[in-house]
């Protein structure tokens, strides 16, 4: 009996002894990304540069998934080679079965931003850009904040804290669709199937109303607000602008590794975050759901020009 008694002691010191070296290894608390010096994303209430004050921003927070921090170094959020369309059936970005880096997520987040330009892209008109106000840098042909030349005719960015605001009023029309989520139904979170609507309109094709010298980002999040649409927002201050993470709580890579908000505007993707075009009166605005980093919207970065 005393023999048995003592083989359980030992049995019981080698399984408390194995567990705490599984805990140390790699799932104790301050390992796993939780910790007290763990970096988070900026996800806060800040209101985007250039909103006048009775127009700060609220952040609805997505509850219990956290985001990516944002790289400080520009090269880390270039975007990648050119992405193909998936024949196999599965989700772009996850045919290998391989779920994709945080440096990746960074790239796919700085491209629909508006962010660099993936390989292939054709890039605007330097001269004209110059023409229309842009400064670029001689050695990247970029701007200070990553933007490549706009192709020519169509609006330079204009920074928000340049931004110059007044009570004069404009209409603007703006919708907000995820049709494609529709159309990939099965790359869709399961949790999340409820959220797109059966006709994939968010918000529906309206005129509304904005001031002068306001931006596609003022507007969007005035409009979300008001008509009590969930909206999470991040400030990318590298690319001087906010980066939609999710609307009516779909967010980027719920439907595959390449999903996320884009904007046009006349038709035409801009290279530059939607807080840097300001709108003027007639604009067509629309958000819409790609899963395949804009290769099913016709997306500027995807098709390779206008």
């Amino acid at each position: 009996m005393k023999r048995q008694k003592e083989k359980i002691i030992v049995a019981l010191v080698i399984l408390g002894v194995l567990a705490f070296t599984f805990w140390w290894g790699g799932n104790a608390p301050g390992l796993r990304g939780w910790g007290p010096a763990s970096p988070s994303a900026v996800t806060g209430p800040a209101p985007a540069a250039g909103l006048p004050e009775e127009r700060e921003t609220d952040v609805n927070v997505k509850p219990g998934v956290p985001t990516e921090p944002v790289s400080p170094d520009p090269a880390a959020q270039e975007p990648s080679a050119e992405v193909k369309p998936s024949s196999s059936g599965a989700a772009p970005g996850a045919a290998d079965g391989r779920t994709q880096s945080a440096g990746e997520k960074l790239q796919l987040a700085a491209s629909l931003a508006g962010g660099g330009s993936p390989a292939g892209v054709e890039k605007g008109s330097a001269a004209y850009s110059e023409r229309q106000g842009m400064v670029l840098n001689k050695s990247t042909g970029k701007d200070k904040y990553l933007t490549d030349p706009v192709p020519e005719g169509k609006p330079v960015p204009v920074e928000p804290q340049d931004a110059v605001t007044s009570d004069k009023v404009y209409t603007c029309t703006l919708s907000v669709r995820c049709d494609t989520i529709l159309q990939n139904i099965k790359w869709l979170d399961a949790e999340k199937a409820e959220l797109a609507p059966e006709d994939g309109v968010i918000f529906p094709n309206a005129k509304v109303t904005f001031y002068e010298g306001e931006s596609v980002f003022n507007v969007l999040w005035r409009e979300m607000k008001k008509n009590k649409i969930h909206l999470e927002f991040e400030n990318t201050p590298i690319y001087n602008s906010a980066y939609i993470e999710g609307i009516n709580n779909l967010y980027e890579f719920d439907c595959g590794e390449l999903s996320g908000w884009m904007y046009k505007v006349n038709g035409w993707f801009p290279n530059y975050g939607s807080s840097r075009y300001q709108l003027k009166g007639g604009d067509v605005v629309e958000w819409v759901y790609t899963c395949d980093l804009g290769i099913d919207v016709g997306g500027y970065y995807a098709a390779g020009g206008e």
